[in-house]
């Protein structure tokens, strides 16, 4: 493995200033407001709340009153609301994909269960990866109508006061929109995230479980991330996202990256399970949204995986992702 790191600096070494970097991109920004009424987050429904309530609010604004649905809409090829929200495969796309993940997601999870009083602020962060075409306006444009329509179960009225973009340290660095006025819609500079390895030798990690995560090997949900499995759902979903909506497909050899992943061990697994349901708006019916979360150590040659993780605190691993499901750190690397 250190000789494969080895060769694989030198290799770049070789190419500098010729082959394009590996990277994945991302656009962050946090949307803030003021609350009008009493505001009341479920708990371990905040991101689910949001996303539902955007759905309904963005179709509405966007779409033209005679849409059959956006897989029959003849105009779905053009239309935002089916290129953001409800996504198909329109170009080529990763194997088996059928339906390909939104371009964005939610981070609320610290509304989790919180009573917001009036006058307060509270904020969420939205992370976009389609930074060609981010569409903040349209996110921008249904999250101001959606707080004055009520948010929450109590339908609690709200202002949007601000829409700030984030730095790779998730600090807000620019002002975006202000009070309903756009100081700058358009040509933000992406962050971009190194997949190349670390140079340096890294043997053990932690990795937190901040939100649920639900991981599956084959058809089956694990109990544990087992170090094989969780590389490889983070490698496919920082690999689809960048197809799908970056600089194109990952070119690494995937099945070598498996087999090198399977040699590192879980060596520490303090995890639990969260249980929660969900009520589907478009539906009613629930359906579960849970996963575990928690610490897991792992030992091994772990310096090309490093950046994947790192991603994935951008992108989330697992299902539900959208809305804030699988949020990962990395919150220890020793050498």
């Amino acid at each position: 493995m250190t000789q494969h790191l080895e060769r694989q600096a030198a290799a770049e070494d070789r190419e500098q200033g010729s082959a394009p970097a590996l990277t994945f991109s991302v656009l962050a920004f946090r949307f803030t407001f003021r609350a009008e009424d009493a505001v009341r987050f479920p708990a371990g429904q905040a991101g689910n709340t949001l996303r539902g309530a955007f759905g309904t609010i963005f179709r509405r604004l966007v779409c033209v009153p005679e849409c059959p649905g956006p897989r029959e809409c003849e105009r779905r090829l053009v239309c935002p609301y089916a290129r953001i929200f409800e996504p198909a495969v329109a170009r080529p796309a990763p194997s088996g994909l059928a339906d390909p993940p939104r371009p964005f997601v939610f981070r609320a999870a610290h509304l989790d269960g919180s009573g917001i009083a009036p006058g307060e602020c509270f904020h969420f962060d939205l992370h976009l990866f389609d930074c060609r075409e981010p569409a903040l306006e349209h996110f921008a444009a249904a999250f101001s109508e959606l707080a004055r329509e009520g948010l929450g179960p109590g339908r609690g009225r709200a202002e949007l006061v601000s829409v700030d973009r984030l730095d790779a340290r998730r600090e807000p660095v620019e002002r975006v929109l202000d009070r309903g006025a756009w100081l700058r819609k358009e040509g933000w500079p992406p962050i971009e995230l190194s997949l190349a390895p670390d140079r340096r030798a890294v043997s053990r990690i932690v990795v937190r479980f901040l939100t649920p995560a639900e991981l599956k090997a084959g058809r089956r949900i694990v109990s544990k991330p087992e170090f094989a499995v969780l590389f490889a759902r983070v490698r496919d979903r920082v690999g689809t996202l960048r197809a799908l909506y970056g600089e194109g497909p990952l070119p690494v050899d995937f099945k070598a990256m498996g087999e090198r992943a399977a040699a590192v061990r879980l060596t520490r697994c303090e995890l639990r399970w969260e249980k929660t349901l969900r009520r589907s708006t478009r539906t009613g019916r629930r359906h579960p949204l849970g996963g575990f979360t928690g610490e897991a150590a792992y030992e091994g040659e772990l310096a090309e995986f490093l950046p994947y993780l790192r991603a994935a605190g951008w992108t989330g691993v697992g299902r539900h992702t959208v809305w804030g499901n699988g949020a990962i750190e990395v919150v220890a690397a020793d050498a």
